[in-house]
């Protein structure tokens, strides 16, 4: 009844109206007055975090003689990379000087807030520029009020409202506001940060603008429920966008008015948690690529707000061994915001080693330990292919043990060449059945470690759900229905994919085919040496000085094949260094077949025993 009454008020007056509070004078936002300190105090305590600071001084350092920025737009329209550039200046320049005061960051802040404020517009035809523009210039405007002379202040503010806020009411750019995807949190976090910029001079639209945000962006949030995971992948989880927001927002009203009490939105920082692996790239999927590993300053913020310092288990590493990294991530100066109260000597491994996230796009991933580099580790994607970023890649899986990665998804293919290469504008992003997307080496099933029937793309609307799922040390497991996917290509398929006594990896799969012969390819993606062991129906794979052993153990005697790599077109990604192996099946029709694969890293010592029905899984629900 209270939470309808609530809801009431908010569709009558908007969510800012009540509250009482009101935005503060400058800074208002990322770094307040006086919040230096707990930086400093962490710097001079702490080794690492005196090394991330020392490399953000040094990267600022380096930006006072970069070139003016340019309004340049590439030949796939868009301008997003000097928006990036320019988010990187500000939260570099604005550290330095709040952490120094010397004045030379200050000039080139204000040297390049005035060059992007005179553009001629920041393309509002492809609004992350936009949104990415408006969240730099604030910050920049924010940060050094104080410094700016009254005409400089004009500029600025004009700028972020006729160039950033006004283009986000015209319907023409604004679709992103029905939007259940990353477009969503970025765009409504730019626009609430320009409009809380120049809250005090331009009232009435800021508060329209930070209720409009405030009720749209509850769109993509919703799609971390029920366990938090991200609907686009580990490279797309927004969620720093989203927590920006909703730092700026608590900051300035005192409340997050109930936004991140929102089913999933806390649990999904599990998620990023789990995606990381023991070689320390990434579960990836979708338009996302293993390597693309950085320091998420949202999982300082999660881990302070859940009182939680396991959270930093992954990120405690990068700190504490990855080279000089700040240079080319806008981001880092957040990490020292957000990061200001946390002491890295506290944090301890997580306990988990088996999750599972449900909801629009499920995965489950199980390891066997987080503190050896070793481990076996096992992510599975169901879902499917029509959500936003998505490949054709429900059923597969990655593989790690003993260091490397056996089975490996191929990543995502550059959007520049794809957007202007293909024969129809906005090819690219058609997610429908028959679209040129798929077309493409990278995108579609045939290059991911699936099963494929027919030589057929799977069915984009078809859904591979979780069925059960155990955390039994000795067999975690999940199994997953896919016969939605092979929608009029089989009568049913269910997959299950498990770590067996933290030895090796099994995948079964359960398949019964309808009323014609029917032929299942099996496949696996690599970037290790394979090769084919016909009279042991086996295939031997070779990485790094160690072995990894694939041993079909049903059906008895299997056709194995390799396929080629090589996309059909000059435009596509290539794919140097990888094999695609596997097997083909004819299957009668009418008829229930199982595959059971083991994959026997070199370090098992226990692999012979029996893989019983699914069915016979261990199951936690």
């Amino acid at each position: 009844m209270l939470r309808r009454f609530f809801v009431t008020l908010v569709v009558l007056f908007g969510y800012l109206a009540l509250c009482p509070a009101q935005p503060a004078g400058h800074p208002r936002f990322l770094l307040l007055a006086g919040e230096e300190q707990q930086i400093k105090d962490n710097i001079a305590n702490d080794k690492v975090w005196a090394k991330v600071h020392e490399a953000i001084m040094s990267e600022s350092d380096k930006m006072l003689a970069l070139p003016e920025l340019k309004r340049e737009v590439t030949k796939a329209g868009r301008m997003l990379s000097v928006s990036i550039e320019t988010v990187r200046r500000m939260l570099y320049l604005g550290y330095a000087w709040r952490m120094t005061g010397e004045d030379k960051y200050f000039q080139k802040a204000r040297k390049d807030l005035l060059t992007v404020s005179a553009f001629e517009d920041w393309h509002p035809i492809h609004f992350l520029d936009v949104s990415e523009m408006t969240f730099a210039v604030a910050a920049g405007y924010d940060c050094f009020f104080s410094l700016l002379s009254e005409q400089e202040r004009s500029i600025i503010k004009d700028a972020i409202l006729k160039k950033g806020l006004e283009p986000s009411l015209n319907s023409s750019y604004n679709w992103w506001l029905k939007d259940n995807a990353n477009w969503n949190q970025n765009c409504n976090n730019g626009m609430a940060y320009g409009a809380l910029a120049i809250y005090e001079d331009e009232t009435e639209l800021a508060k329209t603008i930070i209720d409009r945000s405030l009720q749209s962006i509850q769109l993509p949030m919703k799609g971390y429920a029920p366990d938090g995971a991200s609907v686009e992948g580990r490279h797309y989880w927004a969620t720093e966008y989203n927590i920006l927001f909703l730092d700026a927002i608590e900051k300035n009203f005192g409340t997050d008015y109930g936004l991140a009490s929102i089913p999933g939105f806390l649990e999904s920082v599990y998620y990023a948690e789990q995606m990381i692996c023991p070689s320390h790239f990434c579960f990836n999927y979708s338009d996302c690529e293993a390597g693309e590993r950085r320091v998420n300053p949202a999982m300082f913020w999660y881990a302070a707000r859940l009182n939680d310092p396991s959270l930093l288990w992954n990120e405690k590493y990068d700190l504490e061994n990855l080279p000089v990294f700040t240079g080319a991530y806008s981001w880092t100066p957040v990490l020292m915001f957000w990061g200001r109260g946390i002491k890295l000597e506290k944090v301890t491994p997580p306990k988990k080693r088996f999750w599972i996230g449900r909801g629009i796009t499920p995965v489950a991933v199980m390891r066997t330990s987080w503190t050896d580099s070793n481990a076996i580790f096992v992510g599975y994607k169901g879902g499917k292919a029509s959500t936003s970023h998505s490949h054709i890649d429900a059923g597969s899986f990655i593989m790690e043990a003993d260091g490397v990665r056996w089975a490996t998804d191929p990543g995502s293919q550059g959007y520049g060449s794809a957007e202007v290469n293909l024969s129809s504008r906005g090819a690219f992003w058609d997610m429908s059945q028959n679209s040129e997307r798929w077309t493409m080496f990278r995108l579609n099933n045939r290059s991911h470690n699936t099963l494929t029937v027919d030589n057929k793309l799977h069915n984009v609307k078809g859904f591979a759900d979780i069925r059960s799922f155990s955390d039994k040390v000795d067999f975690m497991n999940v199994t997953s229905d896919i016969s939605d996917v092979f929608s009029g290509q089989l009568a049913s398929a269910v997959r299950g994919v498990a770590i067996v006594g933290e030895q090796y990896v099994v995948v079964r799969d359960e398949i019964k085919t309808l009323d014609k012969e029917t032929t299942i390819r099996w496949s696996l993606f690599t970037e290790a040496t394979a090769t084919l062991s016909e009279k042991d129906n086996a295939i031997n794979f070779s990485k790094d000085g160690k072995t990894m052993r694939l041993e079909v153990v049903q059906p008895a005697k299997v056709n194995l094949k390799t396929w080629s790599t090589v996309p059909e077109n000059s435009y596509e990604d290539r794919n140097d260094g990888t094999m695609l192996v596997g097997f083909e099946v004819q299957l009668p029709a009418n008829t229930e077949a199982s595959f059971v694969v083991k994959l026997i890293p070199q370090s098992a010592k226990k692999t012979k025993a029996t893989v019983p029905d699914l069915s016979r899984w261990p199951k936690n629900n």
